[in-house]
């Protein structure tokens, strides 16, 4: 039977551990599209050797777990002298490894940029740094969005195993919760609940982005 005291008990925990899966979800994301970012930009510099360091690093993030990626993390970064820091840990880890999701994700959509736009602006003198930010780089990122709020709701859904390095996440404080008071219906339902309204406002915010710079669509 549903206990409803129980449920409305576990609440207040349970939104204060959200707003951690919440600032992880942020940080992670933040980390995955900024070195995402810069590992495409890479593959398509023309540099041999910045070639090799971005296919090196998505081999490597793609080809080796993500519990394994967090734990080489949260036990590598007191060597460099960052001790205490899981929270940080746990948002390198996850954004490193979806940042190599999302260098293919966004290497895709700059190559279906037509080259045209590129050579156009090369004959107005616009150096090739400024016309790949302010041309290319707009157009792909706008072209990617459905794929790019994919690969982030899947970091929201990776978030759980921040509890590894001791990240009292959503879904760790629920499993708190259940050894203490021996229900889980009354505590993972809410939390469920939430995970789903972060990945449907991702979803809304993706659409809304979509339609505001409809004009971007590489043509």
């Amino acid at each position: 039977m549903f206990n409803f005291p129980l449920f409305l008990d576990t609440l207040p925990a349970i939104f204060r551990a959200a707003i951690v899966t919440i600032e992880l979800t942020f940080a992670a994301c933040l980390v995955s599209l900024v070195v995402g970012t810069a590992s495409a930009m890479l593959q398509l510099s023309g540099s041999r050797i910045g070639y090799g360091i971005s296919r090196a690093y998505v081999s490597l993030m793609r080809g080796t777990p993500l519990l394994v990626q967090l734990l080489v993390v949260a036990f590598g970064l007191p060597l460099i002298g960052v001790r205490g820091q899981p929270f940080l840990a746990a948002a390198l880890a996850i954004g490193l490894n979806s940042g190599a999701y999302v260098t293919e994700i966004l290497r895709a959509a700059m190559m279906a940029v037509p080259a045209g736009q590129v050579e156009a602006a090369d004959t107005i003198g616009m150096p090739r740094a400024v016309s790949f930010i302010r041309i290319v780089l707009p157009q792909a990122v706008f072209a990617a969005l459905p794929a790019l709020t994919l690969e982030l709701t899947i970091v929201l859904k990776s978030t759980p195993l921040a509890s590894i390095v001791a990240v009292t996440e959503m879904t760790y404080t629920g499993v708190l919760i259940q050894s203490r008071v021996y229900s889980a219906i009354e505590v993972f339902m809410p939390i469920a609940a939430i995970y789903v309204a972060i990945a449907v406002a991702l979803a809304r915010l993706s659409r809304t982005l979509e339609h505001r710079f409809q004009g971007l669509r590489p043509v």
